[in-house]
């Protein structure tokens, strides 16, 4: 008797530390990581004269791929990291349907909003392909905190766990890995 992939999810707000710890797990865990922005980026050399801003159509394109790509590894029994800034409104659709195919588990990354924003700042002064996602720079980092503070978290009933990536990871990365590789029975 064949057992079901596992998904394992992601999230949190952006600058949270979640795509270097989404490529950690996928490494640690032995499967591919599907990254959000990662699909965007590459779409954007396809596609001439593209600019970004919100709900731009590369960003709904990207959505729909993101949960198809999803699917098919799903389907074809890939347990795979899925990884996404997207807030409740936009995770819990896409993830609706895959709860058939996978075991999911979520992991949620949080931060101090100082830290994430001194990410952010860093993350479009130095990397050449943010500017396909219209990220905004804070110039007011009471506004990135109540930015921050609002973020929805995806809310599954699904084994989740939060991990702080201010310093580090807390649990530590050997115990995210564990959670993220549990097996149900």
């Amino acid at each position: 008797m064949l057992s079901r992939p596992a998904l394992i999810v992601v999230s949190g707000p952006p600058g949270s530390g979640k795509t270097t710890l989404a490529h950690e797990l996928a490494r640690l865990v032995g499967c591919p990581a599907v990254c959000r922005d990662e699909i965007k980026e590459g779409m954007v050399h396809a596609t001439p004269g593209f600019v970004p801003g919100p709900g731009d159509e590369l960003s709904t394109r990207t959505l729909s791929t993101f949960f198809d790509v999803l699917e098919l590894l799903l389907r074809a029994g890939v347990t795979t990291v899925a990884e996404a800034a997207f807030q409740d409104r936009l995770w819990r659709p896409g993830l609706r349907p895959l709860l058939d195919l996978a075991d999911i588990r979520v992991v949620h990354c949080r931060a101090d909003a100082r830290v994430v924003l001194h990410r952010r700042r860093r993350r479009l002064r130095d990397n050449p392909l943010r500017w396909a996602h219209a990220e905004r720079s804070y110039d007011d980092p009471a506004q990135h905190a109540r930015d921050y503070a609002a973020f929805d978290r995806v809310l599954l009933d699904v084994p989740s766990l939060e991990v702080d990536t201010t310093r580090g990871y807390d649990p530590a990365l050997d115990e995210i890995a564990a959670f993220a590789s549990a097996r149900r029975t």
